[in-house]
């Protein structure tokens, strides 16, 4: 009797022992695989982001959905300034100016005009994948709106984001369960943003605020 309890004590400790390493071991993959997808997601929404207020210097708005977005950024052409030469320290005391300086042919300063995209992003650049959620089949939501400060200040804002469920859908179901659990209980946006609808952020990520 006393041997049969014992190998059913260590049974147990063994299958305990098991399952709180294979729940570790799924938690610490759940968190490394986030980690590693929510990387490419933030540098996604960072360009979202830049072309957004590029768009919004021109227009005046923000693009109201993607077409709009990556037809601005391959058409649209922005100036571009080349720098040749700068003003000396001799010729600082004396209070020249740069454009003194190029009337004197000093030093130059040529402006061409480029296109958004070329201007904004490196030269591989395809405006067209700004609203694909890297890694997955889904896009990015983006919307626009128009809010008014408690001061009664109108500003124009915008957002773009994807939720856990959408990037994160295929991996430990309850532990993106328990991660929708935490974002709504914080009344949180229950995955990555730029920008807010609701509140006037300065187009900040909702990551960059923790």
């Amino acid at each position: 009797m006393k041997v049969t309890l014992k190998v059913l004590l260590t049974a147990a400790v063994i299958l305990l022992v098991y399952m709180c390493y294979a729940s570790l071991y799924v938690s610490i993959k759940f968190d490394d695989e986030k980690l590693i997808r929510e990387r490419a997601i933030r540098d996604r929404l960072i360009d979202i982001r830049k072309a957004q207020i590029e768009y919004k210097n021109i227009h005046k708005e923000h693009a109201a959905n993607f077409d709009v977005l990556a037809k601005f950024l391959n058409e649209e052409k922005l100036p571009f300034l080349i720098k040749e030469g700068v003003l000396t320290d001799e010729q600082l005391e004396l209070g020249m100016t740069e454009q003194e300086a190029v009337k004197k042919g000093l030093i130059k300063r040529d402006t061409f005009w480029v296109t958004a995209k070329d201007t904004l992003f490196a030269k591989d650049f395809v405006a067209e994948d700004l609203r694909h959620v890297p890694g997955t089949n889904v896009q990015f939501s983006m919307d626009t709106a128009t809010i008014t400060s408690s001061s009664g200040y109108v500003v124009k804002v915008f957002e773009a984001g994807v939720r856990f469920d959408d990037y994160l859908g295929d991996l430990d179901k309850q532990l993106l369960f328990n991660l929708n659990e935490v974002a709504n209980k914080q009344n949180k946006y229950a995955g990555l943003r730029v920008g807010s609808l609701t509140e006037i952020n300065n187009n900040a990520g909702n990551w960059e605020n923790l």
